[in-house]
């Protein structure tokens, strides 16, 4: 381990393990410095720390936090970050409102204290400018290859204490810079109206000087060669229960459970819950009791629809130590829950949704790397997470149940990745059973809510205002385009009519729930 000392633009000193003061050059850019100790020590990680948190530096928990070499973790005990709220305006993604009191995943790096390993920086060695703002090369990196695999993260455990408050915030001219070199060119644009329209600020010179930056996307970065196999201990029994909700779709439950009968890794509980909003019904599922399967079957029939709702009657069941959310229409191979431990236990992962994808569908993502969301139908989740989570039912029926459990799960410290492999066919069956519309608080209400309450609730709970407002500039230009009235005034008008009224809502159900 390399532990390089700075003052925030230049070295202090640089010590490798057993206090070694090792010669440096303290003229030279901090991230040259990273560079070359990088080459000089291809094998070893390296942690930089602002030298007023030396004192504070938790050298110790470093091997826990940092466990193998395709990840890059740092902490600001601060609430703002290097670039800013602002850019929430043109980033919608859950690693813009970072969880100071846990370890959350976010490619939203600080100088302050951190540590990566030298293969990383080897490998995007000339594919990345050696920025003389320290800060804002971190963030590069970060941005740049959490796409690609390196995962990245924010964790207080690398402070002893996190007393001292360095406030260390860019520009405008730089927030306008970033976007340009790491995002599509119209986010600048976007960012500009933003601004104009929440915070009445007309920023013109940092967006013209956005221009004479080129975006660093194209740089063709491979993190292949980085090979990933985790230093920590799992202590588990790798029991497996399946939950799936279901209603009214009776074949495809029964490939969905042949699927698993013919798992080389069987799981231990398949736990259905079966809903009939019928009074008088019964289950239809009659070949969980005609048929011998290799697992337990747990059926529950209810009178009741909604899949928040049975999803956590599922949950209540669980026995075993993971749990795979399943839903009744997927299909998937003879060795699929046999490849996703395999991956896990490489990664030493608690939280993993799969790709699932439809006929014909080509695959975007080819890469292990941290999701964005939630897949309530195709993750598999540790369950010691699940003492502490649960579908919240404010969103039964409307949209944004799966992203809000990903949230809880995240905020508890615990990371959620994407596989692309091992894979799972989505039918898309068509809506089975008997269902009602559901009545809903705004149901019959004169205006409308847009968008949804429920997702409004979600961006009132995991969002940063920017991020909310955001969201409502790209709503607004979107709506317009399939929606009747062309008159921009008179859309104008309707849309904040509508927008408020979605926030009257989702403040509702916030309310009713406390």
């Amino acid at each position: 381990m390399i532990v390089l000392y700075h003052n925030g633009t230049r070295a202090v000193k640089v010590v490798s393990n057993g206090d070694i003061i090792l010669s440096c050059d303290k003229n030279t850019k901090l991230s040259v410095i990273l560079s070359q100790l990088a080459f000089q020590y291809p094998d070893s990680k390296i942690v930089w720390c602002d030298e007023r948190f030396e004192s504070n530096l938790n050298l110790e928990s470093i091997n826990t936090i940092f466990h193998h070499r395709k990840m890059m973790v740092s902490y600001n005990p601060e609430k703002i970050e290097f670039l800013g709220p602002k850019i929430g305006y043109v980033d919608e993604s859950p690693f813009i409102k970072i969880n100071k009191d846990v370890n959350y995943p976010t490619w939203q790096m600080s100088s302050l204290v951190g540590v990566i390993h030298a293969s990383v920086l080897l490998a995007v060695n000339k594919k990345i400018k050696l920025d003389s703002n320290f800060d804002y090369y971190l963030n590069s990196v970060a941005k740049l290859c959490a796409p690609l695999g390196l995962l990245c993260y924010s964790d207080p455990k690398l402070l002893l204490k996190n007393e001292l408050r360095i406030i260390s915030k860019s520009s405008n001219y730089t927030l306008f810079k970033f976007i340009k070199q790491h995002y599509r060119t119209r986010w600048i644009f976007l960012l500009f109206l933003n601004l104009v329209i929440y915070e009445f600020r007309f920023p013109f010179l940092a967006l013209l000087y956005s221009f004479f930056f080129k975006n660093r996307n194209g740089n063709n970065i491979n993190m292949n060669s980085i090979k990933v196999c985790s230093s920590l201990n799992f202590v588990d029994s790798g029991t497996i229960d399946v939950i799936i909700p279901t209603i009214g779709r009776k074949q495809y439950l029964y490939d969905v459970l042949k699927d698993l009968s013919q798992q080389t890794y069987l799981p231990r509980n398949v736990i259905i819950v079966e809903q009939n909003s019928l009074r008088e019904s019964i289950s239809e599922l009659d070949y969980l009791t005609a048929e011998d399967w290799p697992f337990k079957i747990k059926h529950t029939f209810i009178n009741q629809t909604g899949a928040c709702n049975a999803r956590n009657i599922a949950l209540s069941q669980v026995e075993s130590d993971w749990i795979f959310f399943a839903d009744d229409d997927i299909r998937f191979n003879e060795n699929f829950i046999e490849s996703a431990v395999k991956l896990i236990s490489q990664y030493k992962c608690k939280a993993v949704t799969f790709r699932c994808f439809q006929k014909n569908e080509k695959s975007i993502f080819k890469d292990i790397f941290q999701w964005g969301t939630f897949g309530s139908g195709c993750s598999l989740v540790n369950g010691e997470l699940l003492k502490n989570v649960q579908f919240d039912l404010r969103y039964e029926f409307g949209f944004g149940e799966d992203a809000d459990f990903g949230m809880q799960i995240r905020n508890l410290g615990c990371d959620v990745l994407y596989f692309p492999t091992p894979e799972i066919l989505h039918l898309k069956a068509p809506i089975g059973g008997f269902r009602t519309k559901p009545s809903l608080l705004w149901s019959d209400h004169e205006i409308k809510p847009k968008p949804s309450p429920t997702i409004s609730l979600y961006k009132l709970l995991h969002e940063t205002k920017e991020q909310h407002n955001g969201f409502k500039t790209i709503l607004f230009f979107k709506y317009y385009k399939i929606q009747n009235i062309k008159n921009p005034l008179k859309y104008f008008v309707k849309f904040n009519k509508e927008w408020k009224q979605s926030l009257y809502w989702a403040n509702e159900l916030i309310r009713k729930s406390e």
